[in-house]
């Protein structure tokens, strides 16, 4: 018999957020499972690493389970590190990021923490997918997820990815059986139109809300956003080289040295 995959789950949740706990149990249906996850929300830290103070990480008991759980006062990515370099015996068949609380569909992708794990565990070689729900409540039901992650996670086992490559899957926050299916896509163009909500402290001093409105600047039937729309799960496989090729032979004809 085949030894079980090693499996380490992470998030930007928090390692208590129901989303990372409902994906533990999936997992542990599917291999051997080391969970190293911050031990506070950690939203919207993109890729940030810690490199001005102390990390600390403790294994801890959440709930009852075969996972090894350990609480981590880093980032997603330090999280993602610490669990490859010093926790786990060797280095894991699979990493999985999520399921986050909140869509990480189109230009959110650029700052997710949920992505940012799955992006560090791809350049360490470890194929990776961040799951995401597009429900932000802490009580998201997260039932109707299960059954796609479960697939999209065998087939990731069986079939790899590109060396390169991670998987961006979003999920809509409808009944199942209003989910038509899986589709890959390609990312849409998309941003956020933002403003800040200035006000001032007891004190005298102000201070700053960002808020802002998700604009989707991209009509094409083949995205993130189209899928979600229509009651798709997304995959999105996202490169984390950033060169932009195309570009390259067009910049070359630029005059530097005269």
């Amino acid at each position: 018999m085949s030894k079980k995959p090693l499996i380490l789950v992470v998030n930007d949740d928090g390692i208590t957020a129901p989303g990372i706990r409902t994906l533990i149990k999936i997992m542990n249906t599917i291999g051997d499972v080391v969970v190293v996850a911050p031990d506070s929300p950690q939203s919207g830290m993109g890729h940030a690493i810690t490199v001005d103070s102390t990390l600390y990480v403790e294994k801890i008991t959440v709930d009852k389970g075969p996972q090894e759980d350990y609480s981590c006062s880093g980032t997603p990515a330090d999280c993602v590190k610490l669990g490859v370099r010093e926790i786990l015996k060797r280095k894991p068949d699979l990493c999985v990021s999520g399921i986050n609380h909140g869509s990480n569909s189109s230009i959110n992708v650029i700052y997710s923490g949920t992505m940012s794990a799955a992006i560090e565990a791809g350049i360490e070689g470890i194929p990776a997918i961040g799951f995401s729900l597009l429900d932000y409540n802490w009580s998201a039901n997260f039932a109707h997820t299960e059954s796609f992650i479960k697939t999209i996670t065998l087939n990731t086992l069986e079939h790899g990815l590109p060396l390169g490559v991670v998987l961006n899957v979003n999920i809509p926050n409808v009944p199942k059986k209003d989910i038509k299916g899986i589709r890959v896509c390609r990312q849409a163009r998309a941003n956020w139109v933002e403003k800040f909500d200035k006000r001032q402290s007891p004190m005298g001093k102000d201070y700053y809300w960002l808020a802002g409105t998700f604009e989707n600047l991209d009509q094409g039937e083949d995205t993130d956003e189209w899928a979600l729309e229509n009651n798709y799960v997304s995959i999105v496989p996202v490169q984390f080289d950033l060169t932009a090729y195309q570009s390259i032979k067009e910049i070359n004809t630029w005059h530097f040295n005269d």
